[in-house]
């Protein structure tokens, strides 16, 4: 799709909005005139709607602009406010796939750092006095040929660049990453990060009930399209949810 056009939206009613974030989208305007999911999606709404003023919409988390996948937006105050309480209080599962450069010792595990609260020559390092960052992972497929493995990552905090630092911080950083990667010849054949926000599940704000949404890695073009059918699926929901 062009930058330009409405993301694709999975769910919407009166409460809250599940979209698509292409990669290279920032989710909120920014210095630069890109554009940006929120502002694109408010362009959406009051067209679709025929809305004289403005169009209220509440982001309540954010993805790295080279990162795809499942953004999920508030269309009223109240459910901002109770959204951004569950993503503060880590009861949103947010699942994400990641191709990397490399192998894991173990098929699956967890990482925790304490992650600097700012950012040093344009990355997030350890720092004994910066804020803790867990992730657990499983390793669904080993390329040995390529030393590369495709990781399904459950993210516990949410810390800014959180899976792109620990994994580089392991040796493991995700393909295409173009701050914290080797920055090599393979890197540079895949056209950004091969990092996508595939599972989002929360608690509706009002309704009170579980809401699951997957999305596979179509959307990003540096999942090999092999993978991406595979992955159409959402298989993995069950290691992770309560």
């Amino acid at each position: 799709m062009s930058i330009l056009e409405t993301p694709d939206i999975l769910f919407e009613d009166n409460h809250l909005l599940v979209a698509v974030k292409p990669p290279g989208v920032m989710s909120q305007a920014g210095r630069s005139a890109a554009p940006d999911m929120l502002t694109l999606l408010k362009r959406h709404i009051k067209l679709r709607d025929h809305k004289p003023g403005e169009v209220f919409l509440g982001l309540v988390h954010r993805l790295d602009q080279p990162t795809s996948g499942l953004m999920v937006f508030a269309k009223t105050s109240k459910a901002a406010r109770r959204l951004s309480e569950s993503f503060r209080g880590r009861d949103v599962k947010k699942l994400y796939l990641a191709v990397v450069r490399g192998i894991p010792e173990r098929l699956e595990g967890s990482f925790m750092d304490y992650l600097s609260k700012k950012v040093v020559n344009g990355r997030v390092i350890r720092d004994d006095q910066g804020d803790e960052a867990i992730l657990q992972y499983q390793c669904l497929m080993q390329d040995k040929a390529k030393n590369e493995s495709l990781l399904l990552i459950n993210l516990v905090t949410g810390r800014r660049h959180q899976i792109r630092a620990q994994l580089s911080l392991r040796g493991m950083p995700v393909l295409g990453d173009r701050r914290y990667g080797k920055m090599d010849s393979r890197d540079r054949e895949v056209p950004t990060l091969a990092l996508h926000a595939a599972g989002l599940s929360f608690i509706h704000p009002v309704k009170k009930e579980r809401l699951t949404f997957w999305q596979g890695p179509q959307i990003n073009p540096s999942f090999p399209k092999a993978l991406t059918e595979q992955l159409s699926e959402p298989l993995y929901f069950n290691d992770f949810l309560p």
